[in-house]
Order: structure tokens, then sequence, then C-alpha cells
């Protein structure tokens, strides 16, 4: 019953942060974009659309979605982001990417392929889990793994925490693993470690109560959503 309703909160979460993130996006429709972890590309058409661009390029690992994807009208290229983004400097407008920070083992190297293919005055969106969320906390304090790093292996979900969403569950976690959570003042600090600047930060997501209580207090939400310029 406990994860139905924990499910249940992190899905009116979700939804809200991606109305944020869609908020974040400024009408520009001569704007290159680059969505990073693509995914099969339905998300990438709507920020697409929001933006009223021509284009928009995205990266991913798996082939069956990269495929996908195309097919729904974005550019493909097939990478790993642990490795160099393959395209030249200075060649996007905007970059986004939801939920892949996490997954990444270089973010040195990340942050500076961002940095560098981003145009000056360009802006980034980045989205990830907050280490600082309430039931994290919560979490940490039962001495369970908090709840943002409990798929840490690829050969079981779920570990060291009963209330994880995926706990049980069979599921391809070949890609899938956190390799870093971070928490509100640490995203904020490393971008602005890489030169980027006038950073804003949103959250979205606040367990137990409702997901706007997240907006109030980022500090602690779900999850926080950054926006900063090059």
């Amino acid at each position: 019953m406990l994860k139905k309703i924990f499910h249940k909160m992190n899905s009116n979460s979700v939804n809200l942060r991606k109305k944020i993130i869609l908020n974040m996006l400024d009408d520009d429709s001569e704007a290159k974009i680059l969505d990073l972890g693509c995914d099969e590309g339905s998300w990438s058409i709507k920020l697409k659309e929001k933006i009223n661009s021509k284009q928009i390029y995205g990266i991913d690992i798996i082939d069956q979605r990269l495929k996908e994807a195309k097919e729904k009208g974005v550019i493909t290229k097939k990478s790993d982001l642990n490795e160099n983004i393959p395209f030249e400097n200075n060649f996007f407008d905007v970059i986004h990417a939801d939920q892949v920070i996490e997954h990444i083992a270089n973010l040195d190297r990340f942050i500076s392929e961002i940095h560098r293919v981003l145009k000056p005055g360009g802006y980034i969106i980045i989205s990830t889990e907050n280490g600082s969320s309430w039931h994290n906390i919560f979490a940490s304090i039962l001495g369970w793994q908090i709840f943002s790093l409990t798929n840490l292996s690829s050969k079981k979900s779920g570990i060291g925490n009963p209330l994880a969403i995926h706990r049980g569950k069979t599921i391809d976690l070949s890609s899938w693993t956190h390799k870093t959570i971070f928490n509100y003042r640490g995203l904020k600090e490393f971008f602005e470690a890489y030169s980027f600047k006038n950073t804003k930060i949103v959250g979205s997501g606040y367990h137990p109560l409702p997901a706007f209580f997240g907006k109030i207090d980022p500090r602690h939400s779900h999850y926080i959503t950054l926006k900063c310029y090059k």
C-alpha cells in the first residue's frame, strides 16, 4: 500500500517537473536544440514545439530508442554521454537533459562538453533528483538507502530500501544505474564552477505533501530543475 501511495506521489511530481521544464523554455524559431538522453523522442518533440523551433537534435545510446526518435523527426546521434558530445563548438542555443546527469560517471567531461557545444548566451536546462528531499532524508535516518540511489547496481533494483518503486521488478539496468545524486547547493555550485551564470533552480515534488510545495522549498523537493547560461 505504501509503495502504491509513493508511486502516485512520484507521478504527480514528474508531471509538475515536466511543466516546469516547458515553462523555462524561451520561444525562438531559430534555436538549435539538443536533448541529451532523448530516449524515443516524444518529449524531445514537445520541447521543440514549445520553443517553436524548426529542428531538434537528440543523443542516446540505445539503438531502438534512437530509431523511434528519428521516426518522430528528431535528428539523432548515438553516443555515450560519458564521452565527447559529437558536435562542433558553439553549435546549440539550448541544451536539455532531464533525469540524465545522475547516470553520468564522468561529470567533469559531461559539463565541459555541454559548455563547449553551447553557444555564448545559450542556456541549459538540467533536471535531476534531489539528495536532500525529505523522503531521501527520512530513508537515511532509518538507515535505508536513499530512494534516489536504490538503482546503484546493474544486478538488482531497489537495493537497500523496502519502499523503492522498482524494488523486485525485472528491468534492464544496463544504462539505468545512478552514479551521483546532487543536492540543491551542490548542483548550483557545480555548474558555476564551469562559468555558467544566472542560475535559477525550481523544485517539484514534496513527499508526502502535494507536489507544488516543492516550488516553495526547492532545497527539500523531490526534483530540482536548473536553468543557467553560458
